[in-house]
């Protein structure tokens, strides 16, 4: 069973496999609103040389909004990307990217054309050797630096819209912290307003799809920077579970002796810093999250708030969900009765 955890409201934004391409966060690209790297094999922007795709207008989405962001032009992840870039690479065929130099999901080959299935495996049937690799692949991408991708650590109107650009580096695993952050962070309208009832993020219809690119787009960047081309992100069935199987040292790190609030120091996730947690400090500063570590792991499974989920969901609530015909209903929101997927995020 996959477990998703992000969408993005289709009607106001527009879906992105990424953020920040690191060649277009520049003061060139920024002011001229385009985005469309050269493709390594021929030079060319967007591999045009070689048809895999062209520049192009963005295209927006025509829908009206809905009201639950009662905004227009306050945000910069509105009708996105057009707030930073409105010409970006329309790739062809099974290409895709921001230069349209990689294959679609699912394909390989040298013109992105040979089908390619993986599967994805319970993380209690791989072998030690199978769940080591997995282990350091995680550690692997916490520790080395993306090389596609760049973060924003300022508003498009606190970049002096484009003239000032504000990117720093960031290694590969906390990218998609940061790009979940990103999704999901309140609407900055200025002194100390923000508006919190959206997040971008959630409770919208946009909840599957978005995060089951933003899953495949992780996981391709650790087979990018492995070279392990079949690699794929194990799952935990949690269904009818009465604690945290996977919350010990031979998986995920179990609790430290002495402070059930931290991991084990047995765990290689000990030593790993968070970032983007402090909302309300970004918010009082009407800052974005620079992605600076901000302490180790915090975790203490089976402490959470009983009133609020008393447990994990059942083999038999799984099926109720499953069940649903209807993917979404009115007002496609958190209040959608039997949607299946306001009924999936709980």
């Amino acid at each position: 069973m996959l477990l998703f955890a992000l969408g993005f409201l289709l009607v106001i934004l527009q879906p992105s496999t990424g953020q920040f391409p690191r060649v277009c966060a520049n003061i060139q690209s920024l002011l001229s609103k385009e985005c469309c790297p050269p493709w390594d094999g021929d030079g060319s922007p967007c591999g045009e040389l070689s048809s895999r795709g062209s520049c192009q207008n963005i295209l927006l989405s025509q829908a009206p909004l809905g009201p639950q962001f009662p905004f227009s032009g306050v945000d910069d992840r509105e009708d996105w990307p057009s707030v930073f870039y409105n010409r970006t690479c329309r790739c062809e065929g099974n290409f895709m990217g921001f230069n349209c130099g990689e294959c679609k999901f699912g394909f390989s080959g040298l013109n992105c054309t040979e089908r390619q299935v993986r599967t994805r495996r319970n993380i209690f049937q791989l072998t030690t050797s199978e769940k080591n690799k997995f282990l350091a692949y995680l550690n692997l991408a916490k520790n080395i630096p993306s090389q596609d991708y760049v973060i924003a650590t300022g508003t498009y109107s606190q970049m002096n819209n484009g003239s000032n650009p504000m990117f720093r580096d960031i290694n590969v695993y906390d990218l998609f912290v940061w790009m979940h952050y990103y999704a999901s962070r309140d609407t900055l309208l200025g002194g100390s307003n923000v508006w919190r009832d959206i997040d971008f993020a959630h409770e919208a219809p946009g909840f599957l799809p978005w995060h089951r690119a933003f899953l495949l787009m992780w996981e391709r960047q650790i087979q990018k920077i492995t070279g392990d081309e079949n690699f794929t992100i194990p799952y935990w069935d949690w269904r009818d579970a009465e604690d945290c199987g996977v919350c010990n040292d031979e998986y995920m790190g179990g609790r430290h002796p002495t402070n059930p609030n931290l991991l084990s120091p047995a765990s290689i996730f000990s030593s790993w810093q968070v970032i983007c947690t402090r909302s309300e400090e970004y918010n009082s500063q009407q800052a974005l999250c620079s992605a600076t570590s901000e302490g180790p792991i915090r975790r203490n499974p089976g402490n959470n708030d009983k009133s609020r989920t008393p447990r994990l969901p059942s083999s038999a609530e799984v099926e109720f969900c499953l069940s649903l015909t209807q993917y979404e209903s009115g007002p496609m929101d958190k209040m959608a009765n039997y949607s299946f997927r306001n009924t999936l995020e709980g």
